[in-house]
């Protein structure tokens, strides 16, 4: 038991400190925040300078620097020039609630045709892996997955995306979102602590990243995708990219930044997690291959059914770098042992008879005319407007020619019968985000989008600026 120079600082830190300065910090914040919970540290009270404070706890300055910053962005704490570090006002009543669960995306920007789903084509491919699964696959499996769904996400992911997918290197997870996580987990372990994000990109991934022990650091987006310079000049050794249609500005990484993306991974030593979350979706042309297809040993490759089929199926995959595959089955084998088998070996069933590339083709040429019908629509009530990004997924974003204050974005993305927009803002870290409404359109019949356009037009003139 190590004391602080206040009681409430009375703190258990040798179950961590073998784990290095980063488990330290993370414990000291999470006593503090304890403390502060309990009402052993009242609001005003001033915390002991960091230096003190590692002293008298004998640990370096940087984990109490880094404990105080965490807990400062988190408002347990407020740092005040003159003043130090105080204990901000926390309501300590009771027993403390747990975070509110929230959507893995703000909104629906990425929701498909739900009532589009092969419902009969699904079933058949359900009771074709009810009669063909012996009693033995019935048990606990593979934390990788089953080997004939591993089987045809090789042969489907080399075919579509041109990914090298070696079987051992797959493993099937419960969507991209606990890729996510096993991924940040399996980094962790490899000794790899931060992560560089999109920004904007995906509050999901960049939170589900932080939950799997990943600190994340923003790299900028622009009208060519990821800015690698930016990412050159950090001392990040990981970064998460969707190069095939950024979310949620719809650009693609440009040749020449993807060659630079490589390069740098290949220099740095480094890792690219691709989440490829919906490139079978490019109305225009052919979507461009996965860059996992050009450096097999420095890209982590992840994707989901959740845009093809339905979200709620919960399937997913990662295709890892050798070096990477055994520590990520290992975390998911702790994670929940492995995925549903039925519903792994009904998804083969549904690749091998090409099922699935049936549906997708079908379902290309609806969102293709609803974004034509989102275009039109945008053309005709917002002429003052653009619609960015490329042809591709099911979603657009709405860009204003003319300046725009955020309160008039959210109106617009709140008007009655709107279309349930989401502000750019939403998915940005940057200080000053660009303006913009990102607006879904895979579940939206063209009616739905025709009105729904016309509502946010009709927001009243002195809010739109």
């Amino acid at each position: 038991m190590i004391n602080g120079t206040n009681p409430g600082l009375r703190i258990e830190l040798d179950d961590v400190r073998a784990r290095g300065s980063r488990a330290l910090a993370d414990g000291l914040a999470d006593a503090l925040r304890h403390a502060v919970r309990a009402g052993r540290l009242p609001a005003g009270t001033r915390l002991p300078a960091s230096r003190s404070l590692a002293a008298d706890l004998a640990v370096s300055r940087g984990v109490v620097v880094r404990a105080y910053e965490q807990l400062v962005a988190e408002g347990y704490l407020q740092a005040h020039t003159g003043r130090g570090t105080v204990v901000s006002d926390v309501h300590t009543g009771g027993s403390a609630a747990p975070p509110p669960i929230r959507p893995f995306e703000p909104g629906n920007p990425g929701v498909p045709a739900l009532g589009a789903f092969p419902r009969t084509e699904w079933l058949r491919a359900l009771e074709t892996a009810m009669g063909s699964l012996p009693d033995a696959e019935l048990g606990y499996g593979d934390p990788r997955g089953h080997p004939r769904l591993r089987r045809a996400l090789a042969a489907y992911l080399g075919r579509t995306r041109a990914v090298v997918a070696p079987l051992d290197r797959i493993v099937v997870t419960g969507g991209f979102a606990q890729a996510a996580r096993v991924i940040a987990e399996a980094l962790v372990r490899h000794d790899v602590p931060a992560v560089g994000v999109e920004d904007p990109g995906s509050v999901g991934v960049l939170e589900t990243f932080r939950i799997g022990g990943l600190d994340t650091h923003p790299i900028p987006v622009d009208e060519n995708g990821l800015d690698v310079d930016a990412l050159a000049a950090t001392e990040l050794r990981a970064v998460s990219v969707t190069p095939a249609h950024q979310f949620p500005t719809g650009a693609v990484l440009a040749p020449a930044r993807r060659t630079a993306l490589l390069e740098w991974a290949v220099a740095r030593e480094a890792v690219v997690i691709e989440d490829d979350y919906d490139a079978e979706y490019r109305y225009d042309r052919s979507p461009v291959g996965a860059l996992q297809g050009l450096a097999p040993d420095r890209v982590v490759y992840g994707g989901s059914i959740s845009k093809t089929l339905a979200p709620g199926l919960r399937l997913g995959w990662v295709v890892a770098p050798a070096w990477l595959a055994t520590t990520l089955t290992e975390v998911k084998h702790w994670a929940d042992i492995a995925e549903p088998v039925l519903d792994q070996v009904a998804l083969a069933v549904f690749i091998e008879t090409g099922a699935l590339d049936r549906h997708i083709r079908r379902m290309a040429v609806r969102y293709a005319e609803r974004r034509r019908a989102l275009l039109a629509a945008v053309a005709r009530h917002l002429p003052g407007w653009s619609v960015t990004g490329v042809a591709a997924g099911l979603h657009a974003v709405l860009v204003p020619q003319r300046p725009v204050p955020p309160d008039a974005l959210d109106a617009m993305a709140h008007a009655p019968g709107g279309l349930g927009a989401i502000p750019l803002a939403a998915y940005a870290q940057s200080a000053r985000p660009r303006p913009g409404l990102v607006v879904g359109y895979g579940s939206l019949t063209t009616d739905r989008i025709e009105r729904g356009i016309a509502a946010m037009a009709a927001t009243p003139l002195r809010v739109r600026g």
